[in-house]
């Protein structure tokens, strides 16, 4: 294995120790305080460290989850949701108690801190929380039962990689039975595991493909300025436009340009914003190909094999084994 060091990324990390190390020493100055040294366990969540990078999961808040509603003998599933899952607030069967289910999706809620592979199926039945039905419940256990297989998943970020930040957004057209509208999702990465990712459903009604992704561009373009300037304040200045990759060739062009403006004048104003981060040369939008779209996972329920190359690239792995996949690469 070639291990590669850049300049820009040792300076970044200098900075942040210098930060840090000033930070804990001003603490220590208004309160009693002790430097227990590397962060190992923070409110529920496991991070081990070590020269290939860091690993953070919630593999024993996962497990009390599983406890928690018995489930712990439950046989796993390989996708937390059956392809083209559809839910409606109209629900199947009888009616269930809704306390225990909100409780259910609360914890899967906190789960997803590290866990962006069932990221789109808690948001998608977060939906149904004050009335569920027995379908809702049904698919939540479901959820329980993928989280049984995949116990030790987490995200890996991988040490000795150029920190570039780079953006994915996806959006689905109409997936709401209930409302038609439709669903986006984007996720960003520093050229390792993901950092930050959203599902999330669009508050007005697209009339096209273009407009519903356009739409979760303008949401991906808000969280560009803001992670650019989380690294700023880190000291790691990206002077070039972030890189955001969408699988839609016409939304791209609405983003790019200004003639094509009269055929996107039904598209609210707030929207364009992500236009105008491409004219100030913050972001540039790229196409991908739908097979190397990594925000596919945040819209829609995913079959096993494509859903299980969304997460590889995602950088969710075992906790076992990470010496080894590195090793192949």
């Amino acid at each position: 294995m070639v291990v590669s060091v850049y300049v820009d990324d040792l300076i970044f990390i200098g900075n942040s120790l210098e930060m840090l190390n000033e930070f804990k020493l001003s603490m220590m100055k208004e309160f009693e305080m002790t430097d227990l040294g590397e962060l190992h366990h923070f409110l529920g969540i496991e991070v081990q460290q070590s020269k290939e990078g860091i690993f953070m999961s919630q593999e024993s808040y996962a497990k009390e989850v599983v406890m928690k509603f018995k489930m712990e003998h439950a046989n796993p599933v390989v996708t937390p949701c059956i392809t083209c899952l559809k839910l409606s607030k109209n629900g199947e069967g009888k009616s269930v108690n809704s306390t225990m289910f909100r409780s259910l999706v609360d914890n899967l809620m906190y789960l997803i801190a590290t866990r962006p592979d069932i990221m789109y199926a808690v948001s998608l039945v977060s939906r149904f929380m004050e009335k569920p039905y027995a379908n809702h419940w049904e698919a939540a256990k479901r959820f329980l039962r993928y989280v049984i297989g995949t116990i030790d998943y987490g995200i890996f970020y991988q040490a000795n990689v150029p920190v570039n930040l780079v953006g994915y957004t996806d959006s689905d057209l109409a997936g709401s039975i209930d409302d038609n509208k439709s669903t986006s999702g984007y996720v960003f990465s520093l050229r390792s595991g993901a950092i930050s990712w959203s599902s999330k459903k669009q508050p007005i009604v697209a009339l096209s493909t273009t407009e519903a992704e356009y739409i979760a561009g303008a949401y991906a373009g808000c969280q560009v300025l803001w992670l650019r300037g989380v690294m700023e304040s880190l000291q790691h200045n990206q002077s070039t436009p972030t890189t955001l990759f969408c699988n839609n060739s016409s939304t791209i062009s609405v983003a790019k340009d200004p003639v094509l403006h009269g055929r996107t004048k039904h598209i609210r104003m707030r929207y364009h914003f992500v236009r105008e981060l491409v004219n100030r040369g913050v972001i540039e939008v790229k196409y991908c190909k739908t097979d190397d779209q990594m925000a596919d996972v945040f819209t829609k329920a995913l079959g096993g094999q494509v859903f299980k190359e969304d997460v590889a690239r995602l950088g969710v792995k075992r906790k076992f084994g990470l010496r080894e996949a590195l090793l192949e690469n």
